[in-house]
């Protein structure tokens, strides 16, 4: 057997998954595929098609086309049972699609299953403000006028979503774009599309009229500017890095599209001399060793009052020592690789700098267990301001530690940043708690507790942590428009080079 005939044999052993238009799965216009690599093995298990330009085109065409035809004549009640249906397709299906974010981006098992049994919440809370968007009626100076204002869909929705978690970031965006009564066209990250390609299925047996979803997956990273910036795309939803996102802003800003962007974080956890301590330090390991810390929302910086640190410190070092590497399918397993080999080589280059700025790494480091892309849950002390490790997001479990002496201080540090997704406040103190939450400069604050969502509490940022929110009602209030209707009551004549 010659090597080509090896390679097609390994390739036809491989998983494949198409793009998902207008109802359909479909092979990508050019024909040709990529490989999708599984973060713990550092082998290719799938093939994924390429898509191009033109099927970002054909996809869009498809919303539009559905916004124009069967979705848009349906009306909220109608939209609310195909969402609630979906909803209980992803609980009957959320065994195999968790496997597969897994498989495709390293996140641990017991972590993704808990999100797909989640995930149909994000569909049954919108799918209840569905038939609830209502106008209202408006008195006004003219008595001649009845004016009412009614909402209607925003349109084709263009979303990108990032490779951490693939379809718990894709519900933020696509359950209150289905309530409002929008399209959808998602492209998903090059680094994990297939869950994304499995969850289309059940979209179509859910009984959404085709073209209502639509997946373009590929690797020419100009894919999502295109997307981003089409004619026929009214709204553009992002979620990703802060550099990304600016590009992606740009893109839409040039066609008038409306955007959100959920950008990146270098969250501060506030630790005070009063808290608890093991609960703050099992808060602060959730916040930055959890999902190997990549999440936006990750608590990278601790700020911890000096008459505990070293306690406190001390403490998570311990269990830190103890969070055991491995297999992310293994149930036992509680910190599986780094998703793929550009951000492996990223946040190994994060703790070099460290080093040479003279930072120093009480635990951690790059792991060498067998092929996967590992680092170890990393404390970083003897941390400056002014270093990068501080600075920048890392979005890796590099947990960058920092004391304070006053309340002042501790704010102060919290909030010398560029961003402001989120952050928390450990103390026992309750005026306290609420003092300091009110000056963090942060979309979102946990008291004595981390790492919490629901599709009822709206999740966003300040400054570089994005635009916009996501989650709550007002989230589907973003994917509206609000028209305002003038009926005249009289039939009176009027001047007509004058405002009436």
């Amino acid at each position: 057997m010659n090597e080509a005939q090896a390679t097609q044999e390994r390739t036809a052993d491989l998983e494949s998954f198409q793009l998902f238009i207008d109802g359909q799965t479909v092979d990508a216009a050019s024909g040709r595929t990529f490989g999708t690599v599984d973060p713990y093995t550092g082998e290719t298990w799938a093939t994924v098609a390429d898509g191009s330009t033109e099927d970002v085109d054909r996809a869009v065409s498809a919303a539009r086309r559905a916004l124009q035809g069967s979705w848009g004549k349906l009306s909220g009640f109608q939209r609310a049972k195909l969402m609630r249906r979906l909803g209980e397709l992803i609980d009957r299906n959320a065994e195999a699609l968790a496997r597969l974010e897994v498989r495709d981006s390293g996140k641990l098992y017991r972590e993704m299953i808990f999100q797909l049994r989640y995930l149909p919440e994000w569909f049954n809370y919108y799918a209840g403000l569905a038939d609830k968007l209502e106008g209202r009626t408006i008195p006004t100076d003219k008595s001649n006028f009845f004016v009412y204002t009614k909402r209607e869909p925003a349109g084709v929705v263009a979303a990108i979503t990032p490779w951490n978690a693939p379809l718990m970031l894709m519900a933020f965006k696509l359950a209150p774009a289905l309530a409002a009564g929008c399209t959808f066209v998602i492209k998903p990250s090059e680094h994990a599309p297939a869950s994304t390609l499995a969850f289309a299925r059940l979209v179509e047996e859910a009984g959404f009229p085709p073209g209502v979803f639509n997946v373009v997956t590929g690797l020419d990273r100009s894919l999502g500017a295109h997307l981003a910036g089409h004619p026929d795309v009214n709204k553009v939803v992002f979620t990703g890095s802060t550099a990304t996102g600016r590009a992606v802003a740009q893109a839409a800003a040039g066609k008038l599209n409306g955007v959100v962007l959920e950008l990146g974080g270098k969250s501060p956890q506030i630790v005070f001399e009063d808290a608890d301590v093991t609960a703050a330090a099992n808060g602060v390991i959730a916040g930055i060793f959890a999902a190997c810390g990549q999440t936006c929302m990750a608590g990278s910086r601790l700020i911890v009052h000096r008459s505990i640190a070293d306690e406190l410190v001390a403490r998570i070092a311990e269990r830190a020592r103890t969070i055991r590497l491995g297999d992310p399918q293994d149930e036992a397993t509680e910190m599986g690789p780094i998703s793929n080999l550009p951000q492996f080589q990223r946040v190994s280059e994060y703790l070099r700098s460290a080093e040479l700025e003279g930072a120093r790494m009480l635990v951690g480091g790059v792991a060498d267990i067998g092929s996967g892309w590992f680092v170890k849950p990393t404390i970083l002390t003897d941390v400056t301001p002014a270093m990068r490790v501080w600075r920048e997001e890392i979005f890796g479990p590099v947990l960058c530690v920092s004391p304070f002496d006053t309340e002042e201080q501790a704010i102060a540090m919290a909030n010398d940043t560029e961003y402001g997704l989120a952050g928390s406040v450990w103390t026992l103190n309750i005026q306290r708690a609420h003092r300091v939450a009110d000056r963090m400069h942060a979309g979102t604050v946990w008291i004595n507790s981390y790492r919490a969502v629901s599709p009822s509490v709206p999740f966003g940022g300040f400054g570089a942590s994005g635009l916009g929110r996501e989650n709550g009602i007002e989230s589907v209030l973003d994917f509206t428009e609000t028209k305002s209707v003038w009926v005249e009551l009289t039939g009176a004549t009027r001047d007509p080079f004058r405002m009436v």
